[in-house]
């Protein structure tokens, strides 16, 4: 276990400033949590120091002893309100690990963090710095993911080498997120294994 909470999706964020005295851990992880309530709630304008600090329990000193300011702040605990690590069972079969993975991403969406990512968006596109900071940590993730299920997929035998790099990787997040943000259209597992079967296998199985 380790010094982040659940909530916090056990990822510690990483301070911009220390001081001269030792920081308590645990308040990381009261912060981290709190930065994704407020911006769901309240979205990035609602993002102040103030209000983090009151969700968290903790003093403004608290957090400005940490960062010197909101967007350090944001950036610090980015890989917590913007894209946990998805995980990768191995199921020993890969269709079953797609639908697994984009199940993730599905359940991402709908969460905590997914409404702090959708808060962060109308900000993202007008700040370079945030802009950077959420599509680097979302896309690692899901290329990490991505190429762990690829890897094991060409070991078993069921693609050939070299099929991960087709379009395949972009399609299912793409299609998740385009109902996600745009349509309003369900998301549940009808949906993604519909987009497994007839679409991303597909392209990944096509000579």
């Amino acid at each position: 276990m380790t010094q982040c909470d659940e909530t916090a999706r056990a990822v510690c964020p990483t301070r911009t400033r220390t001081g001269g005295r030792r920081l308590d851990a645990s308040r990381d992880a009261a912060i981290a949590s709190a930065v994704i309530e407020v911006l769901g709630r309240s979205g990035y304008a609602g993002l102040t120091m103030d209000a983090v600090a009151m969700v968290a329990g903790v003093g403004k000193a608290t957090i400005y002893r940490r960062w010197s300011s909101k967007a350090e702040l944001l950036l610090s605990v980015m890989d917590v309100a913007g894209a946990p690590v998805l995980q990768v069972p191995d199921t020993g079969k890969l269709r079953e690990d797609l639908v697994t993975v984009l199940t993730e991403v599905v359940e991402l969406f709908s969460g905590p963090s997914g409404r702090a990512i959708r808060s962060l968006l109308g900000a993202v596109i007008d700040d370079p710095v945030l802009q950077e900071g959420s599509r680097r940590l979302p896309l690692a993730n899901w290329d990490a993911a991505w190429e762990t299920v690829v890897a094991r997929a060409v070991e078993r035998g069921e693609i050939p080498a070299g099929a991960g790099q087709s379009l395949a990787g972009e399609v299912g997040p793409a299609v998740l997120a385009l109902r996600w943000l745009v349509t309003g259209r369900p998301l549940d597992h009808t949906v993604v294994t519909d987009l497994v079967d007839r679409v991303v296998l597909p392209l990944l199985q096509r000579p």
